[in-house]
């Protein structure tokens, strides 16, 4: 029997995905511009972001590539035949599916999807994604063909939400929040980060759930960290137990068909020691005022610029761990970064409207320091035309997280 070294298998029926037809039309067509100013032939997407944005599919990958074709007139995905038919019904295009049965036939899935009987002269590629090996690997099979980077420009695309991204970036901030607030309910003496943390992702799970009843759910997830595990953001959840006077670190995560958003609070159990108070308040005060900061015609690195002399103001400039905030949108920032919006020192990007971006301060004092611990707020921004709107509502500041339990 001959097995095929790639096919097509549209079973079952289309899903519905989280945009409209006209929204995933309007996303190729502008990349289709990129394509032409450019002069590029065809675009090969690796990354699950552009993926994502560009068809809908988000994929998950177990060690076997995955991609999507874009050329003048068509565009695919292409999987691995272990997904059997779901990356059809989850793509807004067409899906190629590759077998296991003979080495690198991804790649003879990419040639099937050309639609012209002449090779690609100029391929457009994610430098920031694409391996050396998948690389070396492509260039095998397109000899003549001249590559060149175009992920900063799809990221540039990327930083603009459009109205729909935004309804379902104000509908994960608010599911953060619930999050939020069931991980308070959970918080007391003895009880392990582990179990607090369940506790607030289950109830985002099936809030999402309910609210996108036709979505696929993953990768929603909460880190809940207590005394020396505050100190780095993205530490992991562990089993260790609260004690009273615990700084506590709360930072929930839902997902929605890609599209993360999150919500990060210092809170304190039952009492909070004065050292540890300052510093506290220090953080809130930054935080304060970079809410204020964040309007459109604003340079980032000028709100950086700001928040550094207050924070140097108030003696906390040296606890400084990370920038102070950065873009929302598919798979921002955990998978892919839209590193062009960020409140950093270097990046002189000027905020637009229907940007969406976070103001985060953290500042860490080290172990066996008066105030130790990590200290940080995290709240989400979509700007407007004249204005920016705090989607956020879970409160933050010592008034409010001194926990009792």
């Amino acid at each position: 029997m001959e097995r095929p070294d790639f096919f097509t298998l549209k079973n079952g029926e289309r899903a519905k995905l989280p945009f409209t037809d006209k929204e995933y039309n309007q996303r190729v067509n502008k990349l289709r511009i990129v394509m032409e100013k450019n002069n590029h032939d065809m675009i090969i997407l690796t990354s699950m972001h552009n993926i994502a944005y560009y068809t809908g599919f988000i994929y998950c990958s177990f060690g076997r590539p995955y991609g999507c074709i874009i050329t003048k007139n068509n565009i695919s995905t292409i999987s691995a035949n272990i997904d059997a038919s779901q990356p059809w019904r989850r793509s807004h295009c067409d899906n190629v599916i590759y077998t296991d049965w003979k080495r690198d036939n991804f790649l003879k899935a990419i040639l099937s999807i050309i639609d012209t009987e002449e090779l690609p002269k100029n391929i457009g590629i994610e430098n920031d994604h694409i391996t050396l090996d998948m690389r070396e690997k492509i260039g095998s099979i397109f000899p003549i063909s001249v590559f060149k980077d175009i992920s900063k420009e799809l990221m540039k695309l990327r930083m603009i939400k459009s109205n729909d991204e935004i309804e379902i970036i104000k509908n994960g901030a608010r599911i953060a929040d619930i999050g939020g607030e069931e991980i308070v309910k959970n918080i007391k003496e003895g009880a392990s980060e582990i179990e607090i943390a369940i506790s607030g992702r289950d109830r985002m799970e099936r809030e999402i759930a309910n609210t996108y009843p036709n979505a696929e759910y993953m990768d929603t997830w909460v880190w809940f960290q207590s005394g020396i595990n505050t100190d780095g953001a993205h530490n992991p959840k562990t089993n260790r137990k609260l004690k009273n006077g615990d700084i506590l670190s709360l930072n929930t995560f839902p997902m929605i068909s890609g599209y993360y958003t999150a919500l990060e609070r210092t809170l304190f159990l039952n009492t909070v020691d004065d050292e540890s108070l300052k510093a506290w308040e220090a953080n809130v005060k930054v935080h304060k005022r970079g809410l204020e900061l964040i309007k459109p015609g604003v340079k980032c690195s000028d709100i950086c610029k700001e928040l550094n002399e207050l924070f140097a103001e108030l003696g906390y400039l040296q606890y400084r761990t990370f920038g102070y905030g950065h873009s929302f949108g598919v798979l921002s920032h955990f998978y892919g970064r839209e590193a062009g919006l960020e409140l950093r020192e270097d990046i002189d990007t000027v905020l637009e409207e229907n940007m969406v971006i976070s103001m985060e301060p953290m500042i860490l004092i080290p172990e066996g320091k008066p105030g130790a611990g990590g200290y940080r707020e995290h709240d989400i921004l979509v700007i407007g035309k004249d204005g920016a709107e705090n989607i956020t509502k879970f409160p933050f500041g010592p008034e409010h997280n001194i926990i009792k339990g």
